[in-house]
This record gives structure tokens, C-alpha cells and sequence, in this order.
């Protein structure tokens, strides 16, 4: 991550020069009332979303085309790609559309026949049924999602190989693994991952200039999540659909796939309040008020408003997903307006003001007596399942380092009170569930003396939703270490390690 605090706003025509991309393919920029919205409706939300949610991390908003509003919370930044979980889902279907539109397969093609080395010896009947189109509509007929990164098998042997207790087509499960054979099949019927496939067909027309898609010990891009783009990228993506596949005059999807995979294909539920339980297209979720949408774990969103012609794009690292959606609502969409609004340079430089000064809320703290006693120290830890071996806190007279010994080695992280320090560092405190990284991570770091005693390190990987909190407390020559995660896929609390001072 970058060395200092940043942050990119890009409200109006004339406000601010777009700093990070400059081909023709970005979209243009507008203030929000000739469009139709006021800036202060937005700056509601922005200030709503800043104080209910944990963890904001990038916003834009998109009307009739044009960018209306824009911001990242530091050390989030524009340039930077962001882990997309689920939201990368929409990104195969697209895929699949595509490759059905080049004559490669159909919706009605039967799973089985393009694995026959991995078909079992006797399938069942709801196996044999299983086509393309439950795979895209989560009704594959699996009771439970097999665990692929579990499997000593090829990641499409174990899938073929998982029990199907339901007729597919008549049951919805959420079923990350059905994405995986979606990328799987397109990957066999053109040669090309998903990733390499939609190069030229979707990433570089819209001008998304650096995808990155984790793959499967098999080589296969993982499709149902695992693809980071920039915060532009997930809103011309939208925009794409929103424009029924049509971008700069130039036709890259059908619109009949565009319409078919939006569509509800499925039923989750019947709770008219709930956006979970609008039904299911093509890896698309039906949202409230004649919405659609994709989006991933903890708050990455990819909203389309037909009726509104505006699309809104959201990263965050936040536990309550229907919260986010909850302020687009409230704050939002009622304010998206038919007709231009009269300009209002009052409303737009508060607007202005409240984004430059976004950011993830870093460490406060107080100068601590201890600090020269303790800096330096070096505490030792027995073997624990995090891998770590020993810390020490260096301390200055602005900041400190916390050092971090690993079977990797030494790591070095920087940090300043009330601020975010951009560095890279091999140690991630088991954030994403990794202990230590393969490599370095780009990373920003707030920490400072929160008591006496109390020292607080805030650790954020701001190429993903994820940031960690360090608490360390030292008390004669032990060194009590307490950490938490601000989400996580399971417990966000780790346990305490205690260490002794070795010198």
C-alpha cells in the first residue's frame, strides 16, 4: 500500500481531474443536480453510511451515464483493485452468456457431458439431469455445498461426486461450488479461463485494465469469487447491463442474455422486506423496487436501476449486508429525480469536503510513560497456530514500528497515530484466514498508545475488506497480545497469545 494518506474524489466536470485512468472509455463525469439528484441528498448518505457502517470502503454513483459522485475511505484508493468475493459470480455468468452467444454451448446442455473423465461410475438420475441453467440459477439439486478446497480430488471430480438429493430446477441453494463449473465449462469449450476469455470481449473494451482472478489448483479461475477490480470497473460493468451490453456503440453482450440472466429464475423466498428474497437470475440477485444486482461477501455491490437509469458501486468490509443496501434505499433512490435540478454550489462544496475527508477510522491515542522502557523489547511467544514467534514495539517520537518474527522472517510495520501508513508486510494477523502470507501484502497501519500500558495496532488490506486490530497490553515482562478481525467468514475474535520478554 502507498506511502501516504490518500483520497480521490471526482464529483463534477470541473472539479477534480480523474487521476487514474485516462482512456476514453471511462465515464464522463457530471455534477449531481444536472442529472437529477441534489448533492445534499448524497451527502446523507455518504455521512449515514460513514457512521452506521463498518467498514465503508469506496463509492460511486452513476446517473444517466455519467459519474455523479465518487470516494474512497483511506487507504482504500481508486487505483487500487478490490477483492469482489460473489460479486465476481456476475463477472462468469457474463462469461457464459457470451460463450452461448459464440455457438460454444447451450443453456440445455446436460453437466455430465463435458466431464466424462470425472462423471462417476453410476450417476444418479438427478445428476444426469443437472444442465448449464441450474448451474447459473443455484438449483443444481444439492442439499449442502460440497467443499472443493477440502477435496484430495480434481475440484470438478468432487463437485460430479457430491450427493444430489433434489430434482435440479427445483430447489435454490447458494452454491458457490456451481459457479466453479460454470468457469470449468467455459474454460473447456474455449481453451481459455473465464479470465483470459473476457479479456476481449468485456475487460479491455470497458477498459478494465488490470483484472486479477485466483484459480484452482487445476488452473481453473475460480468463478464464483476470487476476481479484483477497481472501484470504476464494478460501476461500467453495470453501466454495461444498465445499457443492455451495449458500450460506446459497440454491441459486446446480447441483449436477450442480459435480460434472461436479470430476470427472477428462480425463487428464494416469498418476505417482500427482505432483498435476499426477491428471487435469483442467471448468478444475478432480484433486489427490492424492480432492482437487480451483483455482490459478495461483506458489502461489495454492483446495484442496477433500470427505471432509474443509475447504477450504484459500494466496497466495504461490513458484517450487515442488508444495512448497505438499506441507505441506497433510504437515501438514494428516492432522491433520483426525472429532471435536471438547479445547480447548487453550496450543496456540492459540502459534498465535496465531506468525501475528501473520508477514511477508515484510524488509532487515536496518548504519549504512554512506558514507551522508552518497553521499545526495543523483544517478547517471545511459544508455538502457536498463528506463527507467531516473537514482536517488539520500536517506538519514536511520532509512531512506532511493531516488528513481527514469522517463520517467514521479519516483518516491519510502520504506523502513526490518526493516520494510515501505507507499507507491505508478509504478517497479516490471519486476515482473509491467512496467518503469513506467501508474499508481501500490500498493506496501511494506524497504531498508537490507547493507555499507560495499551498499545493499538490496526492492520488493513486495503486491496480487500479486511482489517485487523492488535491490542497490546504489557504487564511487567509479559506481553498479553489480543486481536480482532472486523469481519471474517468465522469467528472475527482470535485468541490471546501471551509472550515474555527475552531481553
Amino acid at each position: 500500500m502507498k506511502t501516504t494518506l490518500s483520497f480521490l474524489l471526482l464529483l463534477s466536470a470541473g472539479s477534480v481531474c480523474h487521476a487514474v485512468n485516462n482512456s476514453s472509455r471511462m465515464l464522463p463525469r457530471s455534477s449531481p443536480e444536472k442529472q437529477g439528484i441534489a448533492s445534499s441528498a448524497i451527502l446523507e448518505f455518504i455521512e449515514a453510511a460513514d457512521q452506521k457502517i463498518d467498514t465503508m470502503n469506496s463509492f460511486m454513483l452513476v446517473r444517466h451515464g455519467h459519474v455523479v459522485a465518487e470516494g474512497w475511505w483511506t487507504p482504500y484508493d481508486a487505483k487500487s483493485n478490490h477483492m469482489l468475493f460473489s460479486l465476481s459470480k456476475s463477472f462468469t455468468s457474463t462469461a457464459v452468456g457470451l460463450a452461448i452467444a459464440d455457438g460454444k454451448l447451450a443453456l440445455d446442455d446436460e453437466v455430465l457431458k463435458f466431464f466424462p473423465e470425472d462423471t462417476p461410475s453410476e450417476p444418479s438420475a438427478n445428476l444426469k439431469a443437472m444442465r448449464v441453467r441450474d448451474l447459473l440459477c443455484m438449483s443444481a439439486g444439492h442439499q449442502a455445498e460440497v467443499s472443493l478446497s477440502d477435496s484430495k480430488e480434481t475440484w470438478t471430480k468432487a463437485f460430479l461426486n457430491h450427493p444430489v438429493p433434489h430434482k435440479p430446477g427445483t430447489h435454490f441453494l447458494y452454491n458457490t461450488p456451481a459457479t466453479y463449473m460454470l468457469s470449468a465449462i467455459v474454460q473447456k469449450v474455449t481453451g481459455m479461463t473465464v479470465l483470459d476469455y473476457l479479456r476481449p470481449r468485456l475487460f479491455e473494451p470497458l477498459g478494465i485494465e488490470n483484472p486479477q482472478w485466483d484459480t484452482s489448483p487445476q488452473g481453473i479461475s475460480l468463478g464464483g469469487y476470487g476476481l479484483s477490480v477497481r472501484t470504476e470497473d464494478i460501476a461500467r460493468f453495470g453501466q454495461l447491463y444498465l445499457q443492455k451490453g451495449v458500450w460506446m456503440g459497440k454491441r459486446l453482450i446480447p441483449p436477450t442474455w442480459i435480460d434472461t440472466a436479470t430476470t427472477r429464475q428462480t425463487s428464494t423466498g416469498s418476505n417482500p422486506t427482505s432483498d435476499w428474497e426477491q428471487g435469483y437470475g442467471y448468478q444475478f440477485w432480484r433486489s427490492r423496487y424492480g432492482l437487480y444486482r451483483g455482490d459478495g461477501a461483506f458489502g461489495q455491490f454492483c446495484i442496477v436501476m433500470p427505471e432509474q437509469d443509475a447504477v450504484v458501486a459500494i466496497t466495504s468490509g461490513g458484517r450487515d449486508m442488508q444495512a448497505v443496501m438499506n441507505l441506497v434505499w433510504e437515501k438514494l433512490l428516492p432522491a433520483l429525480k426525472a429532471a435536471p435540478l438547479p445547480a447548487d454550489a453550496l450543496g456540492a462544496e459540502k459534498l465535496n469536503k465531506r468525501l475528501a475527508g473520508l477514511a477508515v477510522r484510524p488509532v487515536l491515542g496518548q504519549a504512554s510513560p512506558r514507551a522508552a522502557a518497553i521499545s526495543g523489547k523483544r517478547y517471545a511467544f511459544a508455538s502457536n497456530y498463528r506463527q507467531i514467534e516473537a514482536v517488539a514495539l520500536e517506538t519514536r517520537e511520532k509512531g512506532a514500528t511493531v516488528v513481527v518474527w514469522t517463520p517467514r522472517g521479519e516483518s516491519r510495520i510502520e504506523c502513526e497515530p490518526g493516520a494510515w501508513k501505507r507499507g507491505r508486510a508478509a504478517f497479516v494477523n490471519g486476515v482473509g484466514g491467512r496467518m503469513v502470507a506467501s508474499s508481501e501484502q500490500p498493506m496501511a497501519a494506524s497504531g498508537a498508545w490507547t493507555g499507560d500500558d495499551t498499545f493499538t495496532l490496526k492492520l488493513c488490506l486495503h486491496e480487500t475488506p479486511f482489517y485487523s486490530t492488535m491490542i497490546f497490553r504489557f504487564n511487567g515482562d509479559q506481553l498479553l497480545l489480543d486481536s480482532e478481525h472486523n469481519v471474517s467468514f468465522g469467528s472475527t475474535a482470535i485468541p490471546q497469545l501471551v509472550g515474555k520478554a527475552t531481553k
